[in-house]
């Protein structure tokens, strides 16, 4: 298995000791993502500071672009890393995309399956020579003069992986993506219920099976050795995961546990500002079937345990420094195999 760890950096200068420190300290791969920042430039400095370590965006925001500048930006980052950048993509909701990035909204789950198969034609009239004749209902892309062609790859092309939270994105990204992100906020249930089931629809649409096919599921960590760090955790774990399920869009994770009615009522307090009161909503059984909780010394084997016939890497997402003591052999462990 496969472990990769978060490139979270206020000045992209940073993401290069932070990427080499990561590499040293065992992980596979390195991701950003499209949060204060833009999730693209501190991968260039990574990549110029690394050697072996995959990068990748986990997630940029897709319909913030368009098929162009997405497949400029992936190309360039492939060439700079030497062939270690994936393309990780995901829709955001409605709001963000209207109101945060004056971009149309419409059918999201057909619109990146059309953006995918629209980077796949830009790429393959650079890469082969293929005249890019494309047009769909969302993206048309028949224009490409050779002052804009940088014409072969020497690294070959970068893989696309897809965030999805619902059956649609899900099988979407199955379809026409090399890979797939599990969104953090999910129990072994939801996976069984919603996310493998639409993951199968997807390749079979594509003629494909799963083992032509990456799955990264993004674990979230409350872990301490004592009590005090614990439960520093813990209370840090319960915020991430009441703010997730005060969202609409993320409620068939509850209702796989019969709590549909929890996501009304934090959504209600969410929009009152009552962020504290929400996180001591969650039961902690609940809590405990999303995030990994317990000793550092027990992460390795409730990750395996937990994701091991289902993930082929994870991203560890949690309040600590990625070269802190005892973290390599956490890595060790997981990676042992894979």
């Amino acid at each position: 298995m496969k472990v990769d760890g978060s490139i979270l950096v206020d000045d992209p200068m940073d993401a290069g000791p932070l990427a080499q420190r990561l590499q040293a300290a065992g992980y596979a791969g390195g991701f950003t993502f499209e949060g204060r920042h833009d999730p693209f430039l501190p991968l260039c400095v990574a990549a110029g500071e690394t050697d072996e370590l995959e990068l990748m965006t986990a997630i940029a925001i897709a319909f913030a672009r368009n098929p162009m500048t997405l497949a400029n930006t992936a190309y360039d980052l492939q060439l700079q890393s030497k062939g270690r950048f994936i393309l990780g993509l995901g829709s955001q909701i409605k709001p963000h995309i209207v109101k945060r990035f004056s971009s149309p909204w419409s059918r999201p789950a057909a619109r990146m399956r059309e953006m995918v198969l629209a980077i796949r034609a830009i790429w393959a009239r650079w890469q082969e020579g293929t005249p890019l004749e494309f047009e769909g209902e969302f993206y048309t892309h028949t224009l490409m003069t050779p002052v804009f062609d940088p014409g072969p790859n020497p690294f070959g092309l970068p893989r696309i992986f897809l965030a999805g939270f619902g059956p649609r994105m899900t099988e979407v990204a199955g379809e026409v993506g090399d890979g797939f992100f599990l969104h953090p906020f999910h129990t072994v249930d939801s996976v069984r219920q919603i996310t493998e089931p639409a993951l199968a629809k997807g390749l079979s649409v594509s003629g494909r099976s799963r083992s032509d096919f990456e799955v990264s599921a993004q674990v979230i960590l409350a872990v301490g050795d004592t009590d005090e760090e614990l439960e520093n955790t813990l209370n840090g774990a319960r915020a991430q995961i009441s703010f997730y399920a005060s969202t609409p869009a993320y409620r068939g994770v509850l209702e796989c546990h019969g709590l549909g009615d929890l996501q009304e009522e934090l959504n209600r307090m969410s929009k009152q500002g009552r962020w504290l009161e929400m996180a001591a909503r969650l039961p902690l059984d609940l809590v405990e079937r999303i995030a990994i909780v317990g000793p550092r010394s027990r992460v390795a084997d409730r990750v395996r345990e937990r994701y091991g016939e289902f993930a082929d890497r994870v991203s560890l997402v949690a309040p600590f420094s990625p070269d802190a003591s005892g973290w390599s052999d956490v890595i060790d462990d997981l990676s042992a195999g894979s």
